[in-house]
């Protein structure tokens, strides 16, 4: 989930530059607006630069959500199926469980690899160079080209994702060696 909520952020934000005065509101009919450095053709090409910075990070924010949303689905399926107490009917489910877990793991390895790769050559554009520019000669600041806190935290979850499908896939083995050790006992050895 938190590798979800981490990666919408990029995907949350539509592009494009609004300046408080094209807000309407009371802050600018009461105080007579807000000078915010773009008027006339500055601001349109701030929003234009937006815009296309946007759709540069697009596809990143939309694959990464896609696999946040997946493997969150795939630990819920995994959690029901723990209540429902299949490993016990069928302990050659938790032998499946291990193998999708490690396959899930190493898959993350050239997921991160490629997320970081797209976003890094989106901030590497020559688009977000010139909005860069743009903003910082009206003393904006934050609008750099660099990796902001959200894309990083999505990074970093998705390492401790890895750490955690590993030690899922071990838990797995270690089920899978007790309900095979517990269903050879006779039934009154494990009943209470």
């Amino acid at each position: 989930m938190l590798i979800l909520i981490c990666s919408s952020v990029s995907y949350s934000s539509t592009g494009g530059y609004t300046g408080i005065p094209s807000l309407g509101g009371i802050y600018y009919y009461q105080y007579g607006g807000a000078y915010s450095g773009f008027d006339g053709a500055e601001g349109e090409k701030a929003q234009q630069l937006d815009t296309q910075f946007y759709q540069l990070k697009l596809p990143t924010a939309r694959a990464a959500m896609a696999v946040g949303g997946a493997l969150m689905a795939f630990s819920c399926l995994l959690v029901l199926v723990g209540v429902l107490r299949l490993p016990w009917h069928f302990p050659a489910w938790l032998l499946l469980e291990c193998t999708l877990d490690i396959l899930i793991a190493l898959g993350f390895l050239p997921a991160l690899y490629f997320y970081f790769h797209h976003l890094l050559d989106a901030y590497d554009s020559p688009v977000c160079k010139e909005r860069e520019h743009l903003y910082q000669s009206k003393g904006y600041q934050g609008f750099s080209c660099s990796v902001h806190g959200a894309e990083i935290a999505a990074g970093l979850f998705s390492c401790i994702a890895i750490v955690v499908f590993l030690v899922s896939a071990g838990l797995a083995v270690r089920g899978y060696k007790t309900v095979h050790q517990l269903r050879e006992k006779p039934v009154q050895m494990y009943e209470f």
